[in-house]
């Protein structure tokens, strides 16, 4: 064990946990037994011999019998404000047309007088046939009762008749606040399948505009659901940082007003979403924010900017440097021109911002990295820190750039599992095998001394940081079975990483956050099990036993 040099101490702890296996992410002190904090802060790590030390008749002192004890997570990338919604159909799971129905109509029989059927998670894969959803594929189950359904990853929506005509949308009114209605080639006439909603349905004026039109799920007090639920969701599985990507400045009321109410039990950094459109006078109400909540304090955090590239595989919106399978020219398209984009992210960086770019195609991932390119040509080097958001499938020769440009890859492990990406999937068919072997590279990033940041992006997959770690370490289905290139895991000790001391960096925190460290703020968590030394089939089972921010524990499991 290392140890550190016995301190005389100032005065007792507020609090000493002893008895531990404290796995710091530290490289200074990998390990210790017991440390103490004061003020929120570290002020001690060593063994249980000196703690005694350090505690006195107001210290607060925690056994923690021998357990695992590791720094707060910190979940890079977690749409806690988008969350899930207890008031809709809940299709996660539902693997065809008909269970889809079967679901819609039971909730509709429970729910007679609703003025809207609202339901989310509906997997692509439950459509036959490989197609996107049309309207006449909803109606069966929603006769006249309008009908809003989000795709799992909240890329799209899929409307009934009933709600096609609610929202007015036409053949001549397909380009929408809210996304972009996919007409039938030989009418003309809306399908029901509308692309690019969290491109613009997730926008400020997006979210207007379903609100004016009276869909439910757009209202703040429904917002402010989702938020609470995901927030207390986030505690209970020890992320005591959440990164919340994509906000407007109408959103930001949502966090106050959880903070107010003792509902922000983790600390926040929301990032600002910028999308087509954005104005110098928009800019300057980010920045203004930013300066107005880092003189409020630390629990919540502005800064960087949330951009879009490309879409998604799965609806073949994301850009791939070649055809998807079956596709003799298909590609999927950039939001932006190359040369546009470069000169956006250069006049972005020129004013200090971070960027977070959503980025899934190998060809979207390369219009991000030579962005970056030309603006450190342009601006000069800086830390900028900017991310790759998903990183889903990226060609071989793009793995270095990610170290060479300081571009962070922000990464979610459970996307690349099997039952969710991996042969007889959607994406693994849309890319094709023979570029499997580009799909989620953590290993190879990692090898290449890109910072990798781990997250979840909930509500898309399970927030638990626990099925995180399993996936990016086996690459099995979360029930068991065979791997999905499996020469792209990593070891435990990595993925914990990604999801502390990675995630710190990779969003400026790493002075404070991200490990057990003298002078950090004491953000910790206790496992169940020790997630370094048992069995990788073990870890989705561990839960956060107690999980403290700023020495204060916020969470304790029954």
């Amino acid at each position: 064990m290392s140890r550190t040099t016995p301190q005389q101490p100032a005065g007792p702890a507020d609090l000493v946990v002893r008895g531990a296996r404290v796995h710091t992410v530290d490289p200074a002190l990998p390990r210790a037994e017991a440390f103490a904090v004061r003020d929120g802060r570290i002020v001690w790590l060593g063994d249980d011999a000196d703690a005694a030390a350090w505690t006195g008749e107001g210290t607060e002192v925690i056994d923690a019998g021998g357990r695992l004890v590791l720094p707060g997570f910190i979940d890079a990338h977690n749409h806690v404000r988008l969350g899930s919604d207890d008031a809709c159909v809940q299709l996660a799971g539902v693997r065809t047309l008909d269970g889809i129905h079967q679901a819609v109509r039971d909730w509709h029989t429970a729910h007679p007088d609703a003025e809207w059927i609202e339901a989310e998670a509906f997997d692509y894969s439950a459509i036959p046939g490989g197609r996107m959803p049309r309207a006449t594929d909803l109606d069966p189950a929603t006769g006249d009762t309008p009908a809003f359904v989000l795709s799992y990853d909240v890329h799209t929506a899929w409307l009934n008749t009933a709600a096609l005509r609610r929202l007015g949308i036409t053949a001549g009114r397909t380009s929408l606040p809210f996304g972009e209605a996919e007409t039938d080639p030989a009418s003309g006439e809306p399908t029901g399948f509308v692309k690019d909603f969290a491109v613009k349905g997730l926008s400020r004026e997006g979210h207007r505009a379903l609100r004016e039109l009276g869909v439910p799920w757009a209202s703040p007090d429904r917002q402010y659901g989702r938020l609470v639920r995901s927030l207390d969701d986030a505690i209970r599985f020890g992320i005591t940082t959440v990164v919340e990507p994509q906000n407007s400045l109408d959103d930001l009321a949502l966090f106050d007003r959880a903070r107010a109410e003792g509902r922000l039990r983790s600390r926040l950094v929301a990032a600002l979403f910028h999308p087509r459109g954005t104005t110098d006078a928009d800019l300057d109400d980010f920045a203004a924010a930013v300066e107005r909540y880092a003189a409020d304090g630390d629990r919540i955090r502005l800064g960087p900017l949330k951009l879009y590239i490309d879409d998604v595989v799965e609806p073949r919106t994301a850009a791939l440097l070649r055809p998807y399978a079956g596709c003799a020219h298909q590609r999927g398209e950039t939001f932006y021109p190359p040369e546009e984009f470069a000169g956006l992210l250069a006049k972005l960086d020129a004013r200090g911002f971070q960027c977070f770019v959503h980025a899934t195609g190998d060809r979207g991932i390369r219009t991000v990295l030579d962005a970056v390119e030309h603006a450190r040509a342009v601006n000069g080097p800086r830390d900028a820190r900017h991310q790759v958001v998903h990183v889903e499938c990226l060609d071989a020769a793009d793995v270095p750039r990610f170290a060479e440009l300081g571009v962070v890859a922000c990464m979610q492990p459970r996307h690349c599992a099997p039952e969710i990406a991996g042969p007889g999937k959607d994406w693994a068919e849309n890319v094709g095998p023979e570029r499997w072997r580009n799909a989620w590279p953590m290993r190879s990033l990692h090898e290449a001394g890109a910072t990798l940041a781990f997250s979840s992006d909930w509500n898309v997959a399970e927030m638990d940081p626990m099925v995180g770690i399993y996936t990016a370490v086996t690459r099995r289905p979360l029930a068991g079975g065979e791997p999905w290139q499996p020469y792209e895991t990593v070891d435990v000790a990595t993925a914990v990483h990604g999801y502390t001391m990675g995630s710190a960096y990779a969003n400026f925190l790493e002075a404070d956050r991200g490990s057990l460290t003298v002078g950090k703020q004491a953000d910790f968590v206790i496992l169940s099990r020790d997630i370094l030394a048992c069995e990788p089939e073990e870890i989705p089972d561990t839960v956060v036993e107690l999980a403290a921010v700023a020495g204060r524990p916020v969470h304790r499991a029954d």
